[in-house]
């Protein structure tokens, strides 16, 4: 075999054992489920199949149209709307879609802010300034880690948005929607909510559900508590059948060609899994995540908002500016196989070196850790974080109590390894 692809297969298989060795706390990552995994490795990645079900640029449609046309009506049940687009290919894509559909250069968009939470696509340098567009920021209470509403509402009054855009890639608390709903109906502007965090939970039931709360718009992506592929997905209760075809648009021609048909067919598999299994699931991310909350507490690890529960979501962010920042503490922990991220807080102004670590409960809770497991996790935590243990010793425990923990749940395939290789060559 070629040394270059013997070096690749290689480093793949040191990243898989890695992470099966680790305890994974990413809070925008999960694991896909057996069935899932197997259609992306289906000749449906060889495929292409622009346009629409039934109206394909490309022979050769037939079954995958099938396929296509499930994902749409699943998606639709699950979080209970009328327009549903399983094409778009990420969540950063989802969100080019719809800045294509309802905004044009020039115009004004509310979003959180980066160090506040945001995400970088509603960044001025990110997708939203790439589109030409304005970027005003909400006013937020870092003591609350939410959008502070009275602020808020003179803003919007001020600003007039052409769009509302609410999310946040560190997502604690449900938005104030419904508090907001008399000022974003006064402006009349589209509302849109970007569930890429809490997608899974706001489809198992844990999380506010913003098309009941008067959103037009959400965006996700498909891969963090929805324990999908990485992939993206458009849900709308449009006012307008005109605001249908420019979503439409949006994603095709405007941001898609082919839409990784393979990644199309695990999201089928994923939202019927999250049909059966989804609210069993959710309810444990987030019991896991206040948990793991409160042992942190006990141990002396500065979690943010405490006093009000920590969290409602998958995440957790501790604030370790006095214990070296976080930059340090997450490239520590990950040396102790503990995977997580450095993270920006409201008072920080470098991505670069921020006083903050993120992480979520949602891959742990997918191979059956439970609130006693917490405990456990915490106090490695403790060991790095608080006592500067080694790291090599903390991450010799961490492989030893992971090995309880290398089934994957919560799906059809319940029970079956969640950290393995497909080996096609002896």
């Amino acid at each position: 075999m070629n040394q270059d692809a013997i070096l690749i297969r290689q480093a793949v298989e040191d990243h898989t054992r890695f992470f099966a060795d680790s305890l994974p706390m990413i809070a925008s990552e999960n694991l896909l489920s057996p069935m899932a995994r197997e259609m992306l490795i289906s000749d449906l990645h060889n495929r292409y199949a622009e346009g629409t079900v039934g109206k394909r640029y490309y022979e050769g449609n037939k079954f995958f149209d099938s396929v296509e046309a499930k994902a749409t009506e699943l998606a639709k049940s699950l979080f209970d709307c009328t327009y549903a687009d399983v094409r778009p290919i990420s969540g950063t894509v989802a969100n080019l879609a719809v800045f294509f559909a309802l905004a044009k250069p020039g115009d004004v968009i509310s979003t959180t802010a980066l160090a506040d939470g945001g995400h970088i696509s509603m960044a001025g340098f990110g997708a939203l300034g790439l589109r030409g567009l304005k970027a005003v920021n909400y006013p937020f209470d870092s003591k609350i880690m939410n959008i502070d509403v009275q602020k808020t509402k003179r803003m919007l009054k001020k600003t007039k948005p052409k769009v509302a855009l609410f999310g946040m890639s560190a997502f604690l608390f449900p938005t104030p929607i419904k508090e907001l709903r008399d000022v974003l109906d006064d402006i009349g502007c589209p509302v849109w909510f970007d569930a890429a965090h809490v997608l899974g939970l706001i489809g198992g039931g844990m999380f506010q559900d913003p098309l009941r709360e008067g959103v037009d718009v959400i965006s996700a992506s498909t891969h963090k508590t929805l324990p999908g592929p990485q992939h993206g997905i458009i849900l709308a209760n449009p006012k307008s059948d005109s605001m249908a075809r420019s979503l439409e648009r949006g994603v095709f021609p405007g941001v898609t060609s082919n839409h990784h048909l393979h990644s199309v067919a695990a999201l089928a598999i994923t939202l019927a899994e999250h049909m059966e299994f989804g609210k069993e699931y959710a309810r444990q991310i987030v019991a896991n995540a206040k948990s793991l909350g409160q042992a942190f507490k006990e141990r002396g690890i500065n979690v943010l908002c405490a006093d009000l529960g920590f969290t409602e979501s998958h995440i957790l962010l501790l604030d370790v500016s006095k214990n070296g920042g976080g930059d340090e503490i997450a490239r520590r922990l990950v040396n102790s196989n503990i995977v997580t991220n450095k993270n920006m807080l409201p008072s920080d102004r470098s991505a670069r070196r921020p006083s903050g670590i993120r992480l979520g409960t949602q891959e742990l809770t997918r191979i059956g850790m439970k609130e006693k497991d917490m405990e456990e996790v915490a106090e490695f935590f403790r060991r790095i974080v608080i006592k500067k243990e080694d790291p090599k010793k903390v991450a010799s425990d961490v492989r030893e109590f992971k090995k309880n923990f290398m089934k994957i749940e919560y799906c059809f395939n319940s029970g079956a390894p969640a950290f393995e290789l497909t080996r096609l060559v002896p």
